[in-house]
């Protein structure tokens, strides 16, 4: 055999022999990251976190999103490690090629809660720099939560591209979490973080102040002033949080009132059963809805908006029936007015219940009434605010209404005085009529809001009907004005004494005040003006 033949040879076999034995051994860092996933060791695992995610390697991300979902098995035997998708298909975590199937002796990677916060910090920081803005502020603040050393580098060079401010300023908060838990960072360091932790000044920030243990002395001074500044914060976005929910249940109050100071103030009528015209209200949205449900699915961010009117319309002509057959015989008797409608009251529950079963009915909210936002330290929730802003929108159209109306000029002289009223020619029993028609229409209209915030049951009206008399009375009965001020203080003073006294004690103290308020002043804060109220 020729000479440079026997060398070629040589080499082919030498070649041969490296790809055979040498290059596993050579895998390189990230397929011994991934390999130590099979150890089932928590150390080891934490390692391997930390090295996918520092790697750049395209599969770190699905990796780590299959480790907290857990989705990452791991193969004991065989040391291999794989990802499977939601669709049941699986990869191998080192090459990316997909598998037939995962082998049966393997299991999902383990994880402990120092493992999930390592997790997250390494999704976070997988994150920080993707194209989508709310995918990096949601990194950034995932990365603030978990505050690992090991995103500090992802957080730095994310900060370094970042152009939208909101963003930037979760990166420095994220990076300043890092930095006040980092056991070699400066006391300059630890200084800013916690100037930027004191200016983000919500609960988050406070609970790594309080907990970032031992450290310099002109560091803990800072976090202990930090501290104070942000509990004095916190106490007034507190109480401004209250107030809100005051407005929201003071809304609510008006809302399910409005009616019943009507047809109290011009009638006389203490109507039990006002409550059961919410009612009525609220399983009229449920009927429309279950139509829309069913038969035009797409008007379903309408529904509420359709079930408006129709509310109105149903539990006002239910109201003038009542009035006509039961009412309008027992006017100058309010003894008699206030069993007969509780009695009518129990009636109407068992004819629900008997229509619609005794369990609770399913209302759902439009797109536009779901989810809630921030306002600085409180939150808001859109159907809170919409019911809100409803209230106020049906209770100016019903002054507009009695101020501007040929109906509202006839009520305002019935409830006057219904002498002078009749003697001029008013029908007073057929203002008696329409006007508990409105009264029981616009609690119709109570029900449509209520149904997004409470249960829809043959109960609904009962949890609204003694609070309702309370606004009117504390009001001023028949004035609007003072069924608006009357909801609103009631309300908020309700959401402030909650957290003192407890809620039925809350409600009893409330109770007790608008006693002896009644005492002092017993047409209420605004009393109506005329000879007939005045005699």
């Amino acid at each position: 055999m020729p000479a440079h033949l026997s060398a070629r040879l040589c080499s082919l076999v030498l070649s041969l022999f490296l790809i055979a034995f040498a290059l596993p051994a050579f895998a390189g860092p990230f397929e011994d990251a991934v390999a130590k996933f099979a150890n089932d060791d928590f150390s080891d695992t934490e390692e391997a976190i930390g090295a996918i995610a520092g790697s750049g390697n395209a599969l770190a991300f699905p990796i780590i999103s299959a480790l907290q979902d857990g989705r990452l098995m791991a193969d004991p035997d065989s040391k291999k490690v794989y990802v499977t998708g939601a669709d049941g298909k699986s990869i191998d975590a080192a090459t990316g090629q997909p598998v037939a199937s995962v082998p049966d002796g393997a299991s999902a990677v383990r994880l402990n809660n120092r493992l999930r916060r390592s997790v997250d910090a390494a999704l976070g920081s997988l994150t920080l720099q993707s194209p989508d803005l709310s995918t990096r502020l949601q990194a950034a603040q995932s990365v603030f939560k978990s505050h690992e050393e090991t995103a500090l580098d992802a957080v730095d060079a994310a900060l370094a591209k970042e152009g939208n401010r909101s963003v930037k300023t979760a990166l420095g908060e994220a990076r300043a979490a890092i930095l006040l838990f980092k056991s070699d960072a400066t006391e300059v360091e630890k200084l800013e973080a916690v100037a930027t932790l004191k200016a983000r000044g919500d609960q988050e920030a406070l609970a790594l102040l309080t907990g970032m243990g031992d450290q310099p002395a002109s560091v803990t001074k800072a976090a202990a002033s930090a501290i104070g500044s942000i509990q004095s914060s916190l106490a007034v976005w507190s109480m401004v949080q209250n107030a809100w929910y005051g407005l929201s249940l003071g809304s609510v109050l008006l809302l399910a009132a409005i009616g019943l100071a009507i047809t109290f103030g011009v009638m006389g009528v203490i109507n039990m059963a006002h409550g059961e015209m919410v009612m009525i209200g609220a399983y009229t949205t449920f009927v429309v809805q279950e139509v829309i449900r069913t038969r035009y699915p797409g008007l379903f961010d309408y529904s509420l908006l359709i079930a408006v009117p129709l509310a109105f319309l149903v539990a006002g002509a239910i109201g003038v029936l009542i009035e006509r057959s039961i009412i309008r015989f027992l006017y100058g008797r309010p003894l008699e007015t206030l069993l007969a409608t509780w009695g009518l009251s129990l009636v109407l529950q068992q004819a629900v219940r008997t229509m619609f079963g005794p369990t609770n009915r399913e209302v759902g909210n439009p797109s536009w009434m779901s989810g809630a936002f921030e306002l600085g330290q409180i939150t808001i929730t859109y159907n809170r605010l919409w019911i809100l802003c409803f209230t106020l929108a049906v209770f100016v159209i019903l002054l507009a209404m009695l101020r501007y109306t040929a109906l509202g000029l006839e009520m305002r002289a019935v409830t006057q005085n219904r002498r002078m009223a009749a003697s001029m020619g008013i029908a007073t029993s057929r203002v008696d009529a329409l006007t508990f028609g409105l009264g029981s229409g616009i609690a119709g209209i109570a029900g449509v809001a209520l149904s997004q915030i409470d249960n829809v049951s043959p109960n609904l009206g009962q949890s609204y009907i003694i609070d309702s008399f309370m606004v009117v009375v504390f009001g001023g009965v028949g004035n609007l004005w003072g069924t608006l001020v009357g909801a609103f203080t009631l309300g908020i003073a309700n959401k402030f004494l909650e957290p003192v006294a407890g809620a039925v004690l809350g409600k009893i103290a409330i109770l007790v005040l608008i006693i002896l308020f009644i005492q002092k002043r017993p047409r209420g804060l605004f009393a109506l003006k005329g000879r007939a109220v005045e005699a």
